[in-house]
């Protein structure tokens, strides 16, 4: 019994520090899901988004949710999304449909928020869960997380490769794991599982964003329908992107006790 209550304790120290964890990429879906309630405005909905997102970026700093070195990550992860949004959007894999001044090419200058927001869950996840991570093999994990980017834009035009890299991505974090902490418990997974628990859990962030309207897929355009089950593979494979950037900035503080 008390080993079980125990363990009740601790999935409940977990999920908070997970919710701790969310706090930005919350606050922007919530500002997103209140944007489309709003009655008229003078102003753009996707302009009034971006302005939110600059906000809470600067919220967030001044808080001390984020360091210097986690604006640094989050900052190269909102340029590698707004990157992917545009090749993206053009291609027709999903769309804004609605008319923004901040908008380039299609794309909303808030959609890198999106990625900034993955970012700064991963950041804070390092902090406060204490991540460690043993037999990594950083240039390996690089080459296949970069690789996996590329495919996203090449499968278009060449063959889809997502599952030989995925299979490779598997391989070259065999024997990688993640360590954290839970209270005074210390614990460890694979790293390619949490890739995958992590990119479960976008795949149904993603549901609620599109369905307040943060973008449409195709299939979306003339009511919400859930998104598509493939998308949790693909969320499974770029959070890897995150990680390779997020690791190798970490990996140069300097490590704290405690």
């Amino acid at each position: 019994m008390h080993t079980f209550i125990g363990g009740v304790a601790q999935l409940i120290r977990f999920g908070l520090l997970q919710v701790r964890c969310c706090t930005f990429a919350v606050a922007l879906l919530g500002g997103i899901a209140v944007s489309r309630v709003l009655p008229e405005l003078p102003v753009a909905r996707y302009d009034l988004v971006f302005v939110y997102g600059v906000l809470l970026t600067v919220a967030a700093r001044l808080m001390g949710w984020e360091s210097r070195r986690d604006t640094m990550v989050i900052a190269a992860c909102h340029v590698v999304g707004l990157l992917f949004e545009l090749v993206k959007v053009q291609l027709g894999s999903w769309s804004y449909p609605e008319d923004a001044v901040t908008k380039v090419a299609g794309v909303p200058l808030y959609g890198g928020f999106m990625y900034a927001a993955v970012a700064g869950y991963v950041c804070r996840a390092w902090h406060l869960f204490e991540l460690r991570v043993t037999g990594y093999r950083a240039a390996a994990t690089a080459v296949v997380a970069a690789a996996v980017y590329v495919n996203f834009f090449t499968h278009h035009w060449l063959p889809d490769l997502r599952w030989p890299l995925a299979a490779a991505m598997v391989a070259v974090t065999a024997g990688a794991w993640v360590g954290f902490t839970v209270g005074r418990c210390r614990y460890r997974m694979p790293l390619a599982v949490s890739f995958v628990l992590i990119g479960f859990f976008l795949w149904v962030a993603e549901n609620a964003a599109t369905y307040v309207g943060a973008w449409s897929y195709p299939h979306q355009l003339d009511g919400w329908q859930p998104v598509a089950l493939t998308k949790f593979g693909a969320w499974a494979l770029l959070i890897s992107v995150t990680f390779v950037l997020t690791e190798r900035i970490k990996a140069a503080e300097p490590r704290t006790v405690g």
